[in-house]
């Protein structure tokens, strides 16, 4: 997601084998949590290279494939909405993605491109465990917390969120774009 010249010959690879993208799910990210005074530029680099740049990226290069009639939806975050302690990086690169999805929205509309966003809340996935500067004893508490905090008093499932993205790449949505979608078991809206 980070390497422009993957990006590249992924979307050569794509163009030749089919001609054109219909949707686009930009889907890769990392988690980190660190303490304001722990945020190296390294660690804001890594995730900002993924996270944003590499997001941001994966849109632009595919639109040459795209046309009238075609969705982007890129993976968000509640983090770009929450005052988490220790979450600036994640949550900086993800309200910049945020700003970036309204942005291209405004932009391709006349295109015909719809652009949104699915941010979910605590959602078992692999990422919880990826959690860069996190040590895997504190996974477990995080979870606890997450449960505690989400007002449904559960972690969503990949399925929850899959439903969610399925939906705004649809023609269900064709008349939605520029959205941020929170799937989040009622944490940001209650």
């Amino acid at each position: 997601m980070s390497s422009l010249d993957d990006l590249s010959a992924l979307y050569e690879a794509v163009a030749t084998r089919h001609g054109r993208i219909d949707v686009l799910f930009v889907n890769a990210g990392i988690g980190t949590f660190a303490p304001v005074r722990e945020i190296t530029p390294a660690l804001w680099d890594q995730v900002h290279d993924i996270n944003l740049r590499g997001a941001f990226f994966a849109a632009q290069k595919a639109l040459p494939l795209m046309g009238r009639g075609s969705a982007i939806v890129f993976t968000g975050s509640i983090g770009s909405v929450l005052k988490a302690p220790g979450n600036t990086v994640y949550a900086a690169a993800k309200a910049g993605l945020r700003a970036v999805a309204r942005i291209l929205a405004c932009e391709l509309v006349g295109d015909g491109i719809r652009v949104n966003v699915v941010s979910p809340g605590p959602t078992e996935t692999p990422l919880i465990n990826r959690n860069v500067g996190m040590a895997p004893e504190a996974v477990d508490a995080l979870r606890a917390m997450m449960i505690a905090n989400t007002p449904m008093r559960r972690m969503g499932e990949p399925e929850e969120i899959a439903r969610a993205v399925l939906f705004l790449a649809s023609s269900e949505a064709s008349f939605i774009t520029g959205v941020d979608l929170f799937v989040d078991g009622g944490v940001v809206g209650l």
